[in-house]
C-alpha cells in the first residue's frame, strides 16, 4: 500500500514522486501512456532511425531549476548539449541575430537580468509568497509585468533586437500586447546567458528516463499504460498527487469535489494550441544566414511587427498567412538523433484552441523563406494537429502545451484541493510551465506538511 500515488509522470509528477520518495514514503506513480515523460518523450515519428521530441526539445530551464540541479541526474544517463548559440532569429536580408552567453543583443538588460538570476530564482521558480529578495524582485517586476511589444520599442533601439525579443515572448502564445508578455521573454532571454538552451542526448526521453530512474533507486514504482478514470481505481494511500491541468483532473475527480470547485475547473480557460510537424530530412537545413547552424532553436517570423501581428490573429482566433515559427535541429549537435548524414528537425505554430486548420503549408513556406531549397530535403513528415497532441498528452487541451499557464491570471493559487489529500502538481500551478519540475517539488512540500 503507498503512502502516496502520483497521477502523471510528467515533470512535475515525476519531481513531486521524488520529493515524497526523498522524505521515505513509498510512491507510485501511475502513467497512461506507454512509457514515462508527459511533455518530455521521444520517439520515432517518421522513419526508422530517426528520434524526435513529441513535445519539448529544448530544455533552458530545466539547466537551471534548483530542483533538478540537485538530481544526481548524470549518474542515471543524462547529458546535457549545449549549442554554441541558444537561438537564431534569421531575416530577409540573409543575415540572422543569435543569443547567448557571448552575445551583445537585449545587452544591458538581460546580462543585468542573467547576474542578478541566483536572486531571482527563489520566486521567479518558487510559489506564490513573499520574495526573498524583495528589491531584486521589485526591479524585475517593473519591467516584466509589462506587455513585451511596449518594453521592446522603449528599451531597443536596434529592429533587430526588438524582433528578437518579439520572439522570445512569442513562446508565452499571448498577443505581444499583453501584460507580462515581457517577463518571460526576459526570463528566457536571460537564461542564454546563465545556462545556455541545452538539449538532451539522445532526446527528450533521456531526461525523463533518468528521472524514472533515480525514483526507482529511490524505491518509487512508475505503472505505465495505466489510464486513471476515477479516483476509486487508486489504491488507499495518504495523499494522491495529481500532475494534470484542470480538463482531465475534472474528469478524474470531478464527481468527489464541491460543486464550487467543480464550477472552478470548468471555467478554466485553455490559451492557443500548436500545430507541429517533424521532419526526417537527407541533409542539414540549408540557411541562408550561416548563423542559424550555430544554434538547435531557430525563431521564423522576421520583424517584430510581423511577430506581433501573428500571435494578435491566433488570439482573436484566426490563422495568420506567416505564423510566428519556432524551430528545433537537434541532430546539428546531437548524432544520435538521426542515421550518419541524416538530420531531423520539428517546428511549430500556434493556432486557435482545438483547431483543424492545416497549417503544414504555411509552416514549410516559413522555412523555405529563410532556406531556400528545404523542401527538397524532406525525407518524411510526421504532422501532429491540436487534436493529435491533446490524444498524446491530455493535459494539452486543444493542443495547449502549457496546459493554459502561460497567462498566470490563470493559475490555480494552492497546490491543495477541497478533498483532504488530493493535490494538484500540474503546469496549471506556480510556478507554471516549463519543464523545472518545481510545481511537483513544491506540491509535494505541502502534502508533506500534515505529516510533520
Amino acid at each position: 500500500m503507498p503512502d502516496a500515488n502520483v497521477i502523471g509522470s510528467g515533470p512535475n509528477g515525476l519531481a513531486a514522486a521524488i520529493t515524497l520518495a526523498q522524505a521515505g514514503w513509498h510512491v507510485t506513480v501511475f502513467e497512461a501512456e506507454p512509457v514515462p515523460g508527459g511533455g518530455v518523450r521521444s520517439a520515432e515519428l517518421t522513419l526508422p532511425g530517426f528520434t524526435h521530441d513529441i513535445c519539448a526539445a529544448v530544455f533552458p530551464i530545466p539547466a537551471a531549476s534548483p530542483f533538478f540541479r540537485g538530481l544526481p541526474l548524470a549518474q542515471h544517463g543524462l547529458e546535457w548539449i549545449r549549442p554554441p548559440a541558444a537561438l537564431a532569429h534569421p531575416f530577409d536580408d540573409g543575415t540572422a541575430e543569435t543569443l547567448g552567453r557571448d552575445s551583445s543583443v537585449c545587452q544591458p538588460l538581460l546580462g543585468q537580468l542573467a547576474a542578478a538570476w541566483p536572486r531571482l530564482e527563489p520566486s521567479v521558480l518558487g510559489p506564490l509568497a513573499w520574495p526573498q529578495h524583495p528589491l531584486t524582485m521589485a526591479r524585475f517586476a517593473s519591467v516584466a509585468f509589462r506587455s513585451a511589444s511596449g518594453l521592446a520599442r522603449a528599451r531597443f533601439r536596434d529592429e533587430r533586437a526588438r524582433s528578437l525579443f518579439a520572439g522570445l515572448a512569442a513562446h508565452s502564445g499571448l498577443a505581444l500586447e499583453e501584460p507580462l508578455t515581457a517577463g518571460l521573454a526576459l526570463v528566457l532571454g536571460a537564461l542564454a546567458h546563465v545556462t545556455g538552451w541545452p538539449i538532451a542526448c539522445g532526446g527528450a526521453q533521456s531526461l525523463a528516463n533518468a528521472l524514472a530512474s533515480y525514483l526507482r533507486s529511490l524505491g518509487g514504482q512508475i505503472v505505465t499504460a495505466n489510464r486513471i478514470r476515477s479516483l476509486d481505481e487508486l489504491p488507499r494511500a495518504q495523499a494522491t498527487l495529481c500532475d494534470l491541468s484542470p480538463k482531465p483532473l475534472l474528469s478524474i475527480a470531478g464527481r468527489f469535489l464541491p460543486s464550487s470547485y467543480r464550477r472552478k475547473l470548468e471555467g478554466y480557460r485553455y490559451g492557443p494550441g500548436a500545430f507541429k510537424v517533424d521532419w526526417a530530412l537527407d541533409a542539414p537545413i540549408p540557411w541562408t544566414a550561416a548563423a542559424c547552424s550555430r544554434a538547435a532553436t531557430v525563431h521564423l517570423g522576421g520583424t517584430i511587427s510581423e511577430i506581433a501581428s501573428g500571435e494578435r490573429e491566433v488570439s482573436r482566433g484566426a490563422y495568420p498567412e506567416r505564423p510566428f515559427v519556432i524551430l528545433v535541429q537537434p541532430s546539428l549537435f546531437d548524432a544520435t538523433r538521426a542515421p550518419a548524414g541524416k538530420h531531423t528537425a520539428w517546428a511549430y505554430c500556434h493556432v486557435p484552441n482545438g483547431s483543424r486548420c492545416d497549417m503544414l503549408e504555411r509552416i514549410e513556406n516559413q522555412v523555405e523563406r529563410f532556406a531556400p531549397g528545404f523542401r527538397a530535403r524532406i525525407l518524411a513528415r510526421n504532422v501532429m494537429t491540436p487534436a493529435h497532441i491533446e490524444s498524446h498528452n491530455a493535459n494539452f487541451a486543444g493542443g495547449d502545451v502549457a496546459a493554459g499557464a502561460d497567462n498566470p491570471a490563470r493559475f490555480f493559487r494552492s497546490y491543495s484541493t477541497p478533498l483532504e489529500g488530493l493535490y494538484v502538481c500540474s503546469a496549471a500551478t506556480p510556478p507554471g510551465p516549463g519543464v523545472h519540475g518545481m510545481c511537483g517539488y513544491h506540491a509535494a512540500r505541502r502534502a508533506l506538511r500534515p505529516a510533520r
